[in-house]
């Protein structure tokens, strides 16, 4: 028996719903950012290929994969302290086993030099990674310890930055964010592209994140104090 056409006709119909729906729905979602930015009197631009990716070179999350790009660009300012806030895409691997990775990234630009750390929400294969010598710096806190997973290429920066108010407001910030210092930037980013709420949370983990970090490591980053 011969496949029955409509069959095939039905499916496509109901596949290009589906993306006609999403489509819109993205267009909402862009839409609603751009009214939220220009509210703040911050600029919004289609990004691309270039931009915020070869801005911030210290960043190793936008250095991941190949065929990289941004995305509905916002950049204004936090405290006096630039800011941008964008949609991430980059691909890995090729052909069947191509996979596109979709972020939402916030960066704010810090007026001292930092140095590279990484924290982000702990996972499955970190315990494996931990059994076969990968880094994970552990804290007093052992619900800290627990729930995220912390990398630094100076271990001392580490424990400079991430103290007990640190830990404390981490645990209680929203979930899913990630973070990482560049050299002079504090980025926050979680998976999948950011609505005006997800942004909001970012901004308030960046701020609190900035007016947690010790003066005096302010100070040794400036030179000011050995």
């Amino acid at each position: 028996m011969s496949p029955n056409p409509w069959i095939f006709i039905l499916l496509l119909a109901v596949l290009g719903t589906i993306a006609v729906l999403m489509w819109r729905r993205e267009m909402q979602r862009q839409d609603a950012l751009r009214v939220w930015a220009f509210e703040r009197g911050w600029r919004v631009g289609p990004g691309g290929p270039g931009g915020p990716l070869y801005e911030h070179p210290a960043v190793t999350l936008l250095d991941r994969g190949h065929s990289r790009r941004s995305g509905c660009l916002i950049t204004g300012e936090l405290e006096g302290q630039p800011l941008q806030l964008f949609d991430y895409q980059y691909v890995t691997g090729h052909g069947k086993n191509r996979t596109t990775h979709r972020c939402g990234v916030a960066i704010l630009n810090v007026p001292f030099p930092v140095r590279p750390l990484r924290i982000r929400p702990e996972n499955a294969f970190d315990k494996v990674g931990e059994f076969l010598g990968a880094e994970d710096i552990n804290f007093e806190s052992a619900e800290f310890s627990r729930r995220f997973h912390v990398s630094a290429d100076e271990r001392k920066w580490a424990f400079d930055v991430i103290h007990t108010r640190m830990m404390e407001f981490l645990l209680k910030a929203p979930p899913g964010w990630a973070l990482e210092f560049g050299s002079d930037e504090i980025v926050a980013f979680r998976r999948g592209y950011a609505r005006q709420a997800d942004y909001e949370a970012a901004i308030m983990l960046l701020k609190g994140v900035r007016a947690l970090i010790p003066e005096y490591v302010i100070r040794q980053q400036r030179g000011d104090i050995a």
